[in-house]
């Protein structure tokens, strides 16, 4: 056998028909849509119409939504991560952080980091660095002696529509000083 013998069984690969041409081949004229009318024309969905009644699917209700704001992390249980330590795919006695985790296979890949969940027992003493985690996961950390550093949360955007910005510190203390009566009360043109 050659390569340029190469070839798929007998039968496997059917040909597409071509359609309208022409009288001789069988699909001519009318191209297999029969006669007239709308299911003849090219460009039509009666998929889902009711004959101008409601249809179904604007008869039921809506329901829920896509939060924008949510976060995207990727969830640690204390048990799992006691588990990887026990198994030595994560050591214990360095420092964690989302990239050890990721890379030892334990959590997935996520656009706002690691967030360790108390689920399971954990007995070993970590130095944990997660993007967030929940109180009794955090007191679970610290009570088998270890400790947990909790990222900063970003700085929020003050305002709204297209006037939104960030407000520097400086101009918090700036108003902070107006409204305790230091200074003279500062306005938005100032800047």
């Amino acid at each position: 056998m050659k390569l340029n013998e190469i070839r798929d069984n007998p039968g496997s690969r059917k040909p597409a028909k071509r359609v309208g041409r022409g009288i001789g081949s069988g699909t001519g004229k009318t191209a297999g849509s029969g006669q007239k009318g709308q299911k003849s024309r090219s460009g039509v969905s009666l998929l889902g119409f009711e004959g101008g009644q409601m249809p179904l699917y604007r008869r039921l209700p809506k329901r829920g939504f896509n939060n924008p704001f949510s976060k995207d992390f990727a969830e640690l249980t204390t048990g799992k991560l006691q588990k990887a330590i026990d198994a030595g795919n994560v050591d214990g006695k360095k420092p964690i952080d989302a990239a050890v985790l990721l890379a030892a296979g334990v959590v997935r890949k996520s656009a706002d980091g690691v967030r360790l969940i108390n689920k399971g027992e954990l007995t070993a003493k970590l130095d944990l660095s997660v993007a967030h985690a929940s109180k009794g996961a955090v007191a679970a950390v610290e009570g088998a002696g270890g400790k947990v550093a909790v990222a900063e949360k970003k700085e929020r955007n003050v305002g709204k529509g297209r006037k939104r910005e960030r407000v520097s510190a400086e101009r918090q203390a700036r108003y902070a000083a107006a409204r305790a009566g230091d200074l003279p009360e500062a306005t938005d043109q100032e800047d």
